[in-house]
């Protein structure tokens, strides 16, 4: 178990998980040799043993550490510590576009074409590299406050010149965002990762993915039969240049594709000009439906050519994932034959069925009267949920789901409204860090902690926060994120000159901060003995060991020390007569 201050290969010390992931745990940790935070992806215990893993999880590292480009999380240092193989990422504060969608729906065109533009570019310099990401989805992309984006997570990607074109051993990736050509169990090529870009842009612009299904099967082969739903139906007053980009990315045949994400990425320049709005609708030059898979990957920058065919032992491996996905279907198909006959065949029998209207962000009242009258039963006992959209007493949704076919004799439940399970946050300066972090973590809140130099001159205890981003009043919940400010303090020059400070008061700072300290005696009527009236330290600025302090001090008595320097403890302390 990995634990807070835990450190890892003597450098990187644990602070908190960020993240669990079915291959490894992600943590934010402080480079101590750097002093910067990043994130360390530690592979799960239980895959540590598992060879196969291991060697997946390194090629992660390896792959991904060789691509510098702004759009892209950068990978600092790969190894093994005491059985835990890790990998040191930059670490990025911001939003997934999935968190980002699910809290907005759709984005507009400019927010959609300028993720789009930064997206491509970044896979754009991965293909340079002959890498496929191979897993590009929107919960593999953080948006960071000044609009950015990064894309992370090449742990399933390719070296394309790494003799691994062919690597079926599993579906790779989410569903919702395979091409067809993986999910009829064959190799991912260059064209896959523009595939997943136009299903990731499709959702940008509508809220929510093309493609639905009761499990991953189905869905995959709505990937490779179903034509991608028009936006421009969706949404009538879409520009047809949007419509026709995510067409041509998300084309089910490779070769009606873009050529490369370069290519897509010059298309997305002018997707929002005027004159581009009604040009016509794309139509593909190849057919969509029973195409060869097999063809040829041609990477783009050195124009060479890798038939899949040449890896012979790996082509066996596709055959029988091919073999298991065709067998997937047969069984979804026959799931599908099983629903035809026990939905629709009893309604030929007279037990009708019909489709839950939607009834979110009624009354109960309104919503039961809108159910009766379909036909349906409603049940008496309702369940409750919080939820941040629909307020207290309203309708969520039901059970089963809006939107669902059921038999008219099923009975349906209603799901209401508990109001938000937000918090008000309070002013939290002055308080110790620690039990504030606690508590909002609590409440489901994502805390980010930042440092700030503070003078020790200023009375900051350590472990107080001194400054947050969200002001007192007003409302986080569950996924939303507030940064705590705590004082990095530092030793700095007091001021001398106050009439505070005795000379014996400034020997001891001196000694105790290995400070030297050169002593000017000057007279001065109008002062009195041993005032300080000059520092060469301005007061407020940092104490660095081994610095120089030179100070004058009042001596008005008719004898003025002659002795240029005088020793004092081991600060090498001099001392002066002006």
């Amino acid at each position: 178990m990995i634990t807070r201050g835990q450190m890892i290969n003597e450098r990187y010390e644990i602070i908190r998980s960020i993240g669990e992931g079915g291959m490894a745990n992600v943590y934010l940790a402080l480079d101590t040799i750097l002093n910067r935070k990043v994130a360390v992806k530690i592979l799960r215990g239980d895959l540590a043993e598992d060879e196969k893993f291991v060697r997946r999880f390194q090629r992660e590292a390896i792959s991904a550490s060789s691509l510098n480009d702004p759009n892209i999380v950068e990978v600092y240092d790969v190894g093994e510590d005491d059985g835990k193989y890790f990998i040191v990422m930059e670490y990025v504060e911001g939003k997934t576009l999935k968190q980002l969608i699910k809290k907005r729906g759709n984005l507009t065109l400019p927010e959609v074409v300028d993720i789009m533009l930064q997206l491509t570019s970044a896979i754009a310099h991965a293909h340079e590299s002959y890498i496929i990401h191979r897993d590009i989805k929107p919960q593999n992309v953080v948006i960071l406050e000044d609009g950015r984006v990064k894309i992370m997570d090449f742990g399933i990607a390719v070296a394309l010149n790494a003799g691994e074109l062919t690597q079926t051993n599993s579906v790779m990736g989410t569903v919702y965002y395979i091409p067809p050509e993986q999910a009829n169990g064959g190799a991912a090529n260059i064209k896959s990762d523009i595939y997943s870009l136009g299903i990731l842009m499709y959702e940008l612009v509508t809220g929510h993915v093309p493609f639905k299904g009761e499990n991953p099967v189905e869905v995959a082969i709505k990937h490779m039969n179903e034509e991608i739903p028009s936006i421009c139906e969706y949404d009538p007053d879409m520009p047809q240049s949007i419509e026709n980009i995510i067409l041509k990315a998300a084309a089910k045949n490779p070769k009606n594709r873009y050529a490369s994400a370069n290519e897509m990425h010059e298309d997305l320049k002018t997707a929002l000009n005027e004159e581009r709005f009604n040009e016509p609708k794309v139509i593909y030059e190849y057919k969509e439906k029973n195409f060869d898979d097999d063809l040829s990957i041609e990477t783009p920058r050195r124009g060479r050519t890798v038939r899949n065919a040449e890896q012979t032992e790996e082509k066996n491996e596709k055959k029988v994932n091919k073999a298991i996905i065709i067998l997937g279907s047969i069984i979804a198909v026959l799931g599908l034959i099983a629903s035809f006959l026990f939905f629709v065949y009893p309604n030929i029998a007279k037990n009708k069925s019909a489709r839950i209207p939607d009834v979110g962000d009624m009354t109960v009242k309104q919503a039961k009267t809108i159910l009766e009258d379909k036909g349906f039963t409603v049940n008496k006992k309702t369940k409750k949920e919080n939820s941040e959209d629909i307020e207290e007493g309203k309708v969520i949704g039901t059970d089963p789901k809006i939107g669902k076919s059921i038999k008219i004799s099923n009975k349906i439940t209603l799901i209401i409204s508990k109001g938000s399970q937000k918090i008000v946050i309070e002013d939290y300066k002055g308080q110790n860090y620690e039990k504030i972090k606690e508590k909002l973590e609590d409440a489901g809140i994502n805390v980010i902690t930042e440092s700030k130099d503070v003078s020790s001159n200023d009375n900051v205890k350590e472990d107080t926060i001194i400054e947050q981003s969200v002001k007192p009043g007003e409302k986080l919940g569950k996924g939303d994120t507030i940064t705590l400010t705590i004082p990095n303090l530092y030793i700095s020059y007091p001021n001398f000159t106050d009439g505070t400070y005795t000379v014996e008061d400034i020997k001891k700072f001196c000694t105790d901060n290995g400070l030297t300290l050169d002593i000017t005696y000057v007279e001065d009527e109008k002062a009195k003995n041993g005032d300080i009236t000059y520092q060469n330290m301005t007061s407020g600025s940092k104490v660095s060991k081994g610095a120089n302090l030179r100070i004058k001090v009042v001596q008005n008595k008719e004898k003025i020390p002659t002795d240029e320097t005088e020793i004092v403890d081991t600060s090498n302390v001099g001392e002066k007569t002006e």
